[in-house]
C-alpha cells in the first residue's frame, strides 16, 4: 500500500544509523526490534543493494520490550555497534530480556557498564522519542514503515518491490542538500 506521507521526513542527520552503498537508493525504515515483520524486512533489505537508514518506531503499547530494546540498540550504537546489535536482535527475537542483552553485549565486546549507563541516559530516550515522533508525523500506523521517495509504505515490503527500488535510483529518498 502506498500512502503519501502526512509530513516530510527529515533528511539524514549525523546521528542516523545508515548502512549500504552511498550511491544506492536510500530507504528510511521506521521499525521496532520486537516486531516479526520488521525482522523479515531487515532480512529483505540486506538482500538488495540499498542504502538503509534505521529509525525507531518502538511503542510500548504494542510490546512491553519495544522501548527497552530501542534504548539498548542506541546504547550499543554509542559504542559503534548499532548494526551488529540490530542484526543480532532480529536474528533472535525470543531473547530480548536484559540478561540476553547483556550476553549480546559481551559477545560484541561492549563495555557493559557503559552500555547500561547509556541506555538509561535521558539523551538516549530523547533520541528514540524523536524517531517515534517523526514516524507518527509521517503517518506511520504500523511497523515496519518505509519511506521511499516521497511515499510511505506500511508493512513488510514485498521482495520484488525492494528489488524495483534498488534498480530505480529516482525512486529512492531524496536527501536535502
Amino acid at each position: 500500500m502506498r500512502d503519501l506521507t502526512s509530513a516530510p521526513v527529515p533528511p539524514l542527520g549525523e546521528d542516523d544509523h545508515v548502512r549500504g552503498a552511498p550511491d544506492a537508493p536510500l530507504v528510511i525504515v521506521f521499525a521496532d526490534f520486537t516486531c516479526p515483520r520488521c525482522a523479515v524486512t531487515a532480512e529483505r533489505l540486506q538482500a538488495v543493494r540499498l542504502r538503509t537508514c534505521f529509525r525507531h518506531f518502538a511503542l510500548r503499547a504494542r510490546h512491553p520490550r519495544a522501548l527497552a530494546t530501542a534504548l539498548a540498540a542506541e546504547a550499543a550504537g554509542r559504542q559503534e555497534a548499532f548494526w551488529a546489535f540490530h542484526d543480532a536482535l532480529y536474528a533472535d527475537q525470543g531473547r530480548l530480556d536484559d540478561p540476553h542483552l547483556w550476553a549480546l553485549c559481551e559477545r560484541l565486546g561492549l563495555d557493559i557498564e557503559r552500555f547500561d549507563a547509556d541506555r538509561r541516559d535521558p539523551a538516549t530516550l530523547a533520541r528514540v522519542e524523536r524517531d517515534i515522533g517523526q514516524a507518527l508525523r509521517a503517518g506511520a500506523a504500523t511497523t515496519p514503515a518505509l519511506v521511499v521517495g516521497d511515499e510511505l509504505h506500511q508493512g513488510a515490503p514485498d521482495p520484488t518491490f525492494l528489488a524495483d527500488v534498488a534498480t530505480m535510483k529516482q525512486f529512492g529518498y531524496r536527501e536535502k542538500q
